[in-house]
């Protein structure tokens, strides 16, 4: 029992809470396919960001300081908490400023940036990585392999390869994509812990609203 127990132990992603900010070997770039949050969450909660009028496809969840196994979060840190300003200026591209908020509380102070810079640095990140127009022209919600819409990625991003990107689903629909980069931004292999592929088969991609 105690060798079983060492092993799941050890076979589990090693995830820090508490950590010095700053130490860290690269980021992940996560991005919602905000229709699917929206009928499994979003719309239950009266998000704001389900409104038809943000038209929103794939938004930026967030922006993940990773070790090559695990990763930090929670991190201990003197920066300064962003201000409403600074959080709201962020919902057109993350869908509202509570989730910015949980953004910078949860990682954005592990990166030992300041707010503002953590903050333009997500923007950066998000506006780096082309994401494919042809998402947003669904006339109605489609079954499709998650792996179809990796390769609408790779095929828009030439600088990604398969190991840089994964696709994740969440009750039966496409969930989120996921970048792996460098501390600068350029695209990298994702290390094992961040590799978490869509294994649910044909699932459902939702209607931009």
């Amino acid at each position: 029992m105690r060798a079983l127990m060492l092993f799941l132990l050890l076979a589990a992603p090693a995830r820090a809470e508490g950590e010095r900010p700053g130490i860290f070997d690269y980021y992940v770039m996560a991005l919602s396919w905000t229709p699917a949050w929206c009928a499994t969450e979003g719309d239950a909660r009266g998000a704001d960001q389900c409104d038809a009028r943000h038209d929103h496809g794939f938004t930026l969840h967030g922006l993940w300081p990773q070790f090559e196994t695990g990763w930090p979060s929670f991190c201990r840190g003197t920066a300064r908490s962003p201000s409403h300003e600074q959080t709201a200026a962020m919902a057109d591209i993350m869908g509202s400023g509570g989730l910015a908020w949980h953004q910078w509380k949860k990682h954005g102070r592990c990166t030992g940036l300041t707010a503002e810079a953590y903050f333009d640095l997500s923007r950066r990140a998000y506006g780096r990585i082309a994401r494919p127009d042809i998402f947003r022209r669904l006339e109605r919600p489609i079954r499709l392999p998650a792996h179809v819409v990796e390769e609408a990625f790779l095929e828009a991003n030439p600088g990604l390869a398969p190991d840089m990107v994964t696709v994740t689903c969440r009750s039966g629909r496409i969930a989120e994509v996921r970048i792996c980069l460098t501390r600068d931004l350029e695209p990298r292999p994702c290390g094992r812990a961040a590799r978490r592929d869509c294994r649910q088969g044909d699932v459902m991609m939702e209607v931009v609203r």
